[in-house]
């Protein structure tokens, strides 16, 4: 089992989160890999319909076989624009690729050796050992889970606390029996601001701290995580795990702090979501200073639940339903002067939706989200710019599969 699932991890550490990957070359020492999809989509939330891009992407991997059973990788992808630049903002990481005019955006770059017994080192910008926990609800198209913690501080990747695809990251990865895990550190220094995104205002975030308005100067150093997988049984997967950083807040009043990022959680699975037959899967965490809220400030503690069920049928078809949730209560906002301690920050929302597989490499989809949300502020201008990027809407497209 041991060599399978280091196999299977190398294999992931290389080529995930994408399932297909075409090979073009192999001789005897070398192996290259072409993979990624474009996804096409027509969607209508916040009063308007648009075509957008769903998180296209292009991405090479490649292999070679060393000396003493030791294998080299490399990985890079890249997202892909197609389709041309769009105002709508409407999930957590399409929502930042959906306004990006460029054709091409770096996702992952990085470096790396790998054993079957001694397990395997990467370097380079990654997905995150967090990503290992809370993953398996992260299948929606277009209005994937954001309450896992993945996607933070309003930005597109995970990037600045390595939960995601994290910059500058050392891992390594190994397993035993049933068990695989893995172990990082972000070694970086990140200067920042939060603030009302500059859509809506029409200016940046450090516009705004410089001049005296409500926004945040942060500094954020080292990251560091892990995670634990275990395979139960052939269906039940079982995962845990923990991310931590430091930062600093220069607020705009003058005043400093110091905070600590943290994020631990559970995770678990059943079946395969490209299977056929039923999948489930859920996760849950607790934060604190782990994220903002859609005006920017930061949340000094919360909860979140991300939940997906589906069927695959022999047909090709698969429906799903997922339930997500980011709870942070009342009087949650750290920042001085700034907020009413009954302002209330709660995202909730519901995604059904239809896949159909028509093959391995085409699959046309509908799907649709239901928004639940309480974000109740005594301002109703603020309250309003709280809620624009948590409307409902609905979606139909097109995936195609390299």
């Amino acid at each position: 089992m041991k060599k399978t699932l280091l196999a299977t991890a190398l294999t992931v550490v290389i080529f995930a989160p994408s399932a297909a990957a075409i090979e073009i070359y192999k001789d005897d020492k070398n192996a290259v890999e072409i993979g990624g999809f474009i996804d096409a989509r027509v969607i209508n939330t916040q009063g308007a319909t648009e075509v957008v891009n769903g998180a296209s992407r292009i991405n090479f991997g490649f292999t070679r076989v060393m000396s003493d059973g030791w294998k080299a990788f490399t990985k890079l992808e890249w997202g892909v624009n197609p389709f041309g630049n769009s105002e709508i903002v409407y999930s957590s990481e399409s929502n930042f690729e959906s306004q990006s005019g460029d054709f091409l955006n770096n996702r992952l770059g990085y470096v790396g050796i790998g054993h079957d017994t001694y397990g395997t080192l990467s370097i380079g910008k990654q997905w995150g050992a967090w990503y290992d926990v809370v993953y398996n609800t992260n299948y929606g198209f277009v209005w994937d889970g954001n309450a896992a913690g993945v996607y933070t501080y309003n930005k597109a990747d995970g990037a600045i606390n390595g939960t995601g695809r994290g910059d500058k990251v050392v891992q390594y990865r190994n397993s035993f029996g049933d068990v695989s895990f893995a172990l990082q550190a972000q070694l970086k220094h990140d200067i920042f601001y939060t603030c009302e995104s500059a859509q809506d205002l029409g200016t940046d975030c450090e516009e705004r701290w410089k001049a005296n308005e409500e926004s945040q100067e942060v500094h954020y150093d080292y990251t560091y995580g892990g995670s634990i997988t275990y395979l139960a049984t052939d269906k039940l997967t079982l995962t845990a795990g923990v991310n931590r950083g430091e930062f600093e807040v220069a607020f705009n009043t003058g005043e400093m702090i110091t905070a600590t990022d943290l994020i631990y959680g559970v995770g678990a699975t059943w079946g395969g979501f490209d299977s056929e037959g039923f999948y489930a899967a859920a996760n849950f965490n607790k934060n604190e200073n782990h994220d903002t809220d859609n005006l920017g400030r930061l949340i000094k503690d919360s909860y979140g639940i991300e939940s997906l069920f589906s069927y695959k049928f022999d047909n090709g078809l698969r429906p799903f339903i997922s339930y997500n949730i980011l709870d942070a209560g009342s009087d949650y906002v750290i920042q001085p002067n700034s907020a009413d301690p009954n302002d209330v920050f709660k995202r909730q929302f519901v995604v059904a939706g239809v896949h159909y597989i028509w093959d391995v490499s085409t699959v046309l989809y509908v799907e649709a989200r239901k928004d639940f949300s309480d974000f109740n502020s005594a301002d109703k201008d603020q309250q309003a710019k709280m809620s624009i990027s948590e409307d409902d809407g609905v979606a139909v497209g097109i995936r195609y599969t390299l």
